[in-house]
C-alpha cells in the first residue's frame, strides 16, 4: 500500500511538472514571405534577378536573328547550291537549332540559380533574425504562418522581426523576383 501511494504521489509530480513545462512554452509564428517582401534586399533582387533575365533574352533574340538570317539566305541560295554545299548549309541551320534549344533551356536553369543565389541569403537573414527575437521574447516555437490553418492574432512575431530590421510593415510590398515567388526553406 505504501508502495503504491508513493508511485501514485511520484506519477502525480511528473505530471504536473509536465503540465507545467507545457504552461512555460510559448509558441509563436511568422509569415516568412510578409517579411521577405518588405526587405530593401528582396527588391534589389528582383532587379538583379530581371536584369540578368533580360541579357538572357537578348543572348535568345540574337541566335533567334541569327538563326532566321541564316534560313533565309538558305531560302534563297540553294537552288545555286551544290548538294554537298546545301549538307553542309542544313547541318550549320540543324546546329544552330540545336544550340538555340540547348541554350533556352541552359537559360532556365540559370534563372533558376541565379533567383536562389540572389534569395538565400535573404531567406537566411529573415530566419535568423526570427530566431533571435523568438529566443529575446522566450518563444519556444516559431510555426510558419503559411502551414496554419487558425492561429490567434496575439503570437505573430512579424511586427517585432521588422522593428529589430528596421522595416516599415506598413509600406506597400515590392513585386516578385522576375523568376518567381518566395520560397523560405522550411
Amino acid at each position: 500500500m505504501k508502495r503504491l501511494f508513493s508511485c501514485l504521489l511520484v506519477t502525480m509530480a511528473l505530471v504536473m511538472v509536465g503540465q507545467h513545462s507545457q504552461a512555460q512554452a510559448k509558441i509563436g509564428y511568422i509569415s516568412l514571405n510578409e517579411l521577405i517582401v518588405a526587405m530593401p534586399e528582396y527588391k534589389k533582387a528582383g532587379t538583379d534577378l530581371a536584369d540578368h533575365q533580360k541579357a538572357l533574352q537578348q543572348q535568345a533574340a540574337d541566335y533567334q536573328v541569327e538563326f532566321q538570317r541564316k534560313d533565309s539566305l538558305f531560302a534563297a541560295d540553294s537552288t545555286k547550291w551544290s548538294s554537298a554545299m546545301k549538307e553542309i548549309k542544313r547541318k550549320e541551320l540543324n546546329d544552330l537549332y540545336v544550340k538555340i534549344v540547348n541554350f533556352n533551356q541552359q537559360a532556365q536553369q540559370s534563372m533558376q540559380e541565379k533567383e536562389q543565389q540572389l534569395l538565400a541569403p535573404i531567406q537566411q537573414k529573415a530566419v535568423s533574425t526570427a530566431q533571435a527575437v523568438a529566443k529575446e521574447n522566450g518563444y519556444a516555437y516559431i510555426l510558419s504562418k503559411e502551414q496554419l490553418i487558425s492561429f490567434p492574432s496575439g503570437d505573430d512575431i512579424l511586427p517585432l522581426v521588422a522593428k529589430k530590421l528596421g522595416l516599415n510593415l506598413n509600406a506597400a510590398p515590392a513585386a516578385p523576383p522576375a523568376g518567381g515567388g518566395v520560397k523560405p526553406k522550411q
